[in-house]
């Protein structure tokens, strides 16, 4: 659930970093002041033929960003190849007005348009309701709409694995974790994080802090060294840069990412990380409006449903910490296990889930506070 706390002034910055340490393999960008219509120059549209839906996809990042992203867009490409559409993508796209700008251009052409950031929400929910005939797809939201849908990976499952690892890896007790905004999506998963850590080592202490930023390496990268500076010895980040793990492997300190396999940035203190995949969703969705079967919904997907995964472990990672990880995961895939089953308490000790009690999703997805363990604070 991403939510728009970035001033236009954070995210061009943000997009002056983007441009120059994206990778190669990154699509033509398209700037926050550049219309959709200009961007399908150089990613055009599927002309419509044979019930094929003109779809568009709305990213805050770049594909290059190695992360969020890049899984997203690895999703659409797949669909392409699926089906033989070709997508409109608007890169760089700032949460705020100029989304809603970009959504509402999008929609005159388009039948489908997907938008990848939680603070797009109110932008795509305005713009829907002017065009119901437009099929509206938000990953990360709660507003929906008769043409609005909502979806989303339940990465605290293989978030809860990763503390595992964490747990077991540490060596002073001391792991870090640097946060990206302070929203439920984040929170939560640091939650999850920290109660895998602790069910291995109930002694380690997950220290916090924020960058405020999706993508800013810069800025991840000194939010990372002001935690190995407090002598972390496990470094866990939840932007979509790796910043964050190459700062780590610099200090010779294990390192996790998020959203996609980031080994290839850190490999010598690569751990694994959370890993979201969109493209099962993704290819449902579409043939769900091809097959006019499409329908408003709420969708939350974890391992059973293959949306989440934990990413190849690194190549120095022990045989012990894989089979741990790997035995919690069956669990999981089963559904013999739920991640937040009490008892579960928060900072200052008060009981939040009673013991033998699974915490009901609706409660997961607004979370608010930090479990015991946790050190650091939730900015209002």
């Amino acid at each position: 659930m991403k939510k728009a706390f970035l001033t236009l002034i954070i995210f061009t910055l943000a997009f002056i970093t983007a441009c120059s340490q994206a990778s190669k393999t990154a699509s033509p960008s398209a700037s926050p002041s550049t219309s959709p219509s200009e961007a399908a120059s150089t990613e055009p549209a599927a002309s419509p033929s044979a019930g094929l839906p003109k779809v568009a996809f709305v990213y805050i990042g770049v594909p290059g960003d190695g992360g969020w992203t890049f899984e997203h867009d690895k999703a659409r490409q797949a669909i392409e190849e699926k089906f033989g559409i070709k997508a409109t993508i608007v890169e760089n796209v700032p949460e705020g007005p100029d989304a809603e700008r970009v959504f509402e251009e999008l929609a005159q052409d388009h039948d489908l348009i997907f938008g990848t950031s939680f603070g797009y929400m109110d932008p795509m929910y305005n713009v829907a309701q002017k065009y119901p005939d437009v099929k509206f797809m938000h990953a990360t939201g709660y507003k929906t709409l008769p043409n609005l849908a909502t979806y989303q990976g339940k990465g605290y499952q293989p978030g809860y694995l990763a503390g595992i690892a964490a747990g077991m890896l540490t060596k002073n007790n001391k792991i870090g974790y640097v946060g990206a905004f302070p929203i439920p999506e984040v929170i939560y998963t640091i939650n999850a994080f920290t109660l895998g850590a602790q069910s291995v080592n109930p002694d380690i202490e997950v220290s916090v802090v924020w960058s405020n930023t999706w993508f800013d390496p810069a800025t991840e990268r000194q939010a990372a060294i002001s935690l190995l500076d407090q002598g972390v010895d496990v470094l866990a980040n939840y932007q979509d840069s790796p910043a964050g793990i190459q700062a780590a492997q610099e200090r010779g300190v294990w390192g996790m990412g998020n959203d996609s396999d980031m080994n290839r940035y850190a490999p010598e203190t690569y751990v694994t990380n959370p890993v979201l995949n969109w493209a099962p969703y993704y290819t449902d969705v579409i043939q769900s409006v091809i097959d006019g079967t499409w329908e408003s919904h709420q969708f939350y997907g974890g391992f059973k449903e293959g949306m989440v995964e934990i990413a190849p472990y690194g190549k120095n990672v022990p045989q012990d910490v894989k089979d741990a990880v790997d035995a919690k995961k069956a669990e999981i895939q089963a559904e013999t296990f739920d991640v937040f089953t009490g008892p579960i308490y928060d900072q200052s000790g008060s009981e939040k889930v009673a013991a033998g009690a699974a915490l009901p999703l609706e409660d997961i997805l607004a979370m608010d506070y930090f479990v015991k363990g946790v050190k650091g604070t939730i900015p209002q």
